[in-house]
């Protein structure tokens, strides 16, 4: 799993208890996740179709740093299913983890489209790489 991304709990993020706000987090979830999934199928018209059970391990507190890690775990025809963990960085405790969430890839008219992919990618400047690294 790559952890791309980090956020800093600040007191806006908090809630009457004084840890992270749930649905906060969920959102950081969710706009990493729908970045993730248009880079992989190159396509910026990409919704969130599905998200699995949501299990909350440990409270994220006021200055706390926080990773968020996505991996793919499965291409369907139009959709890319993906993996989520959370977890502090200083720490390495996990905060969060999601065993599904499921992006639908559409056509410009809002319809489900075959993205054509089989594996996890990363663009580069005019050149497209494997996981494993061929081109």
């Amino acid at each position: 799993m790559n952890f791309y991304t980090r956020k800093w709990v600040k007191p806006e993020d908090l809630n009457p208890n004084g840890s992270l706000f749930g649905g906060t987090l969920l959102r950081w979830i969710d706009e990493e996740a729908v970045i993730y999934a248009i880079v992989q199928l190159g396509n910026p018209k990409v919704v969130t179709k599905y998200i699995s059970e949501i299990n909350f391990v440990n409270s994220a507190k006021q200055g706390d740093i926080l990773e968020m890690g996505i991996e793919a775990i499965a291409f369907g025809r139009t959709s890319l299913t993906m993996r989520c963990e959370v977890r502090n960085k200083i720490t390495r405790k996990t905060i969060l983890s999601i065993d599904q969430l499921v992006f639908v890839n559409l056509n410009e008219e809002g319809i489900p489209a075959p993205h054509g992919k089989t594996e996890i990618t990363y663009a580069y400047i005019g050149i497209e790489k494997t996981k494993n690294g061929n081109d």
